[in-house]
């Protein structure tokens, strides 16, 4: 089965919607895997109801709500995944069975999943719950850690694959488990344990001889969102842990891991979280990739020789890109590791807190058409990566070094002002090589991008600058614009088109982009409207804000009321579709035009 990347999604967008229209068809549209889609593009092109003009009347606003989800005793859900969703799915179980909806698929930190109805159906309200299924019965972290990863559907089969963690035994035990879309109903096999005796089994970890070492020293996360390979047969899980990052690779035949791969390649060097919400990303000839972090903890304790510049296969603070196969597993294929990792990991502020998307330019516009973008990390710098010519080594980071000039990455031609001299692009300012953890990070999100009716490529963060004596306090620009600037004689690179300076986000989602087409363009962002260390089960948690954007000039179209929206996960993401901007909170709450 051919991969649905965003290449091929954005190439065929505009004409997909055209030739529907035409033929007085509504475009088709779902939403299996989060940002959209493998290559994480984050950009729906086949949004015809809401516009602009529709979304900035009186008519805009919301529409249904499903009820609170489920809790874990006294504690309330949360979701930090992403709402999937199904234009038509017929169920086969329960007190709906043999009718046909649009459904959204979430899960939950009490570590349920649910399918939701998102429109009336003979009777059946928008809101209802289809049906729910319980993941664990003792979700990690007394109910805040059941579920934090968006899952991943694979619509030619079904199927809904998500993570859950369970504390029955006192460690925090990671399992992955396929869903039959359609009930709820764990399929045969399943769930697969994702347990230390798994994992450390001889010759599975393709890089070194580090060990899970669950319940000795680490706790680990399941943070980034799932992605499945082009014929569904392999299942990619990122994890992070106080210190280490893996990439799992679940077979799906056979349902067990065949292959792993540590950041770091043994016990004793940390580092290399894969914390990032998105997850890792995949391009159109299978390539994977993924961003990893540093430690805060070693970086304190011994500075720059935290990030073990001397060490080979250590990819702490880097991006990776592997290929994997049946016969090898993974193999990493490509690396990039910023000149300043050194200096900026150490304090644990690090780019693996944003993950990569893949961005393709079309074919003869640029030397470089095939692109990987990292937009944000702690330090609020955008990348820019030639994936076909990933810079960096197979065995070893290069040096520590202090000049941006050196940066691996595809450099505009311009000085920058942060150096008076090339690097990259800070887009939150100030920036800082010191200041940049916990809340003075200045962006944890994914990217997105969009391609405009002219053919011009604009990619779009989130986050925030920062000020205060403790450099924590969040500030405008909160969202960037930055266009891919493309000839055919040179290689691509990336220069500043907009910042929006009017709105403070003080703890950002990722942006989300709808379309009509090459038109129309709206950037959708909820923000938690709090600090990052602000709990989310205080007597008052922060309730968020949902923001609508023109994509073209950033101004602030709509927004939603303070208190409208209950309390979401941290760096949560909406999903457009079909006139609809579904929000998930403690439930889902639904956004479109009141008349229809």
């Amino acid at each position: 089965m051919k991969l649905r990347t965003a290449a091929l999604f954005i190439a065929c967008s505009a004409l997909s919607t055209a030739a529907m229209a035409q033929a007085g068809k509504a475009p088709a549209v779902n939403k299996p895997i989060a940002h959209n889609d493998p290559g994480r593009s984050g950009w729906n092109p086949l949004e015809t109801k809401l516009t602009p003009a529709t979304v900035g009347s009186a008519d805009f606003g919301p529409v249904w709500s499903s009820p609170q989800l489920d809790s874990f005793e006294n504690t309330p859900p949360r979701l930090f995944s992403a709402p999937l969703y199904l234009q038509s799915v017929k169920m086969t179980g329960g007190a709906h069975r043999g009718k046909t909806f649009p459904v959204t698929f979430v899960t939950t930190t009490t570590g349920y999943a649910y399918a939701i109805s998102t429109a009336a159906v003979g009777g059946v309200a928008p809101g209802t719950i289809l049906w729910r299924t319980r993941l664990t019965e003792t979700p990690c972290n007394k109910g805040t850690l059941g579920n934090y990863g968006t899952g991943v559907i694979d619509m030619k089969a079904n199927r809904f694959y998500v993570t859950s963690c369970s504390s029955a035994s006192g460690e925090n035990l990671w399992s992955a488990h396929a869903l039959d879309l359609r009930s709820g109903q764990q399929l045969p096999g399943w769930p697969v344990a994702l347990s230390q005796a798994v994992i450390d089994q001889p010759s599975l970890n393709r890089n070194g001889k580090r060990t899970w070492q669950l319940g000795k020293k680490y706790r680990y996360v399941q943070r980034g969102a799932l992605v499945l390979n082009g014929d569904g047969s392999r299942l990619y899980l990122a994890f992070g842990a106080d210190a280490v990052g893996w990439m799992l690779v679940l077979d799906v035949p056979s349902r067990k891991v065949v292959s792993a791969f540590s950041a770091t390649p043994d016990d004793v060097q940390d580092g290399g979280g894969m914390w990032a919400q998105g997850g890792p990303a995949l391009d159109e000839k299978g390539r994977l990739y993924v961003s990893t972090g540093s430690n805060l903890q070693d970086g304190i304790n011994l500075g720059l020789e935290s990030m073990h510049p001397d060490k080979q296969n250590n990819w702490s603070h880097s991006i990776l890109q592997f290929e994997d196969n049946r016969t090898n597993g993974l193999t990493l294929t490509g690396s990039y590791t910023p000149y300043n990792y050194c200096q900026a990991g150490k304090a644990d502020i690090d780019i693996g807190s944003s993950p990569v998307i893949t961005v393709n330019l079309p074919a003869g516009t640029s030397q470089t058409t095939n692109l990987l973008v990292l937009g944000g990390g702690k330090q609020g710098v955008i990348y820019l990566l030639d994936r076909d010519k990933m810079p960096g080594s197979l065995t070893q980071r290069q040096a520590c070094a202090l000049d941006p000039a050196t940066d691996l990455s595809l450099l505009a031609p311009e000085p920058q002002p942060e150096w008076k001299r090339r690097g990259p692009i800070s887009l939150f300012k100030p920036f800082s090589d010191e200041y940049g953890a916990f809340d003075q990070a200045k962006s944890r999100t994914s990217a997105s991008y969009y391609r405009d009716a002219k053919g011009d490529t604009y990619i779009y963060v989130s986050g925030a600058s920062k000020k205060g004596e403790n450099f924590n306090t969040s500030a405008p620009p909160s969202l960037a614009k930055v266009k891919v600037v493309a000839s055919p004689n040179a290689p691509a690179h990336l220069k500043v088109d907009k910042l929006e300076m009017k709105t403070t986000l003080h703890n950002a989602g990722s942006p989300v982009i709808s379309s009509n087409g090459g038109n129309d363009a709206i950037v959708w962002v909820v923000d938690q409207n709090a600090a990052r260390t602000v709990s989310l089960y205080a007597a008052k948690p922060p309730q968020p804000i949902l923001y609508a954007f023109d994509a073209v000039t950033l101004d602030t179209i709509w927004k939603s009321p303070e208190g409208e929206l209950a309390t979401t996960g941290n760096y949560s993401e909406v999903t457009v579709a079909n006139g609809q901007v579904l929000v998930g909170t403690d439930r889902i709450q639904a956004y479109g035009l009141k008349s229809k």
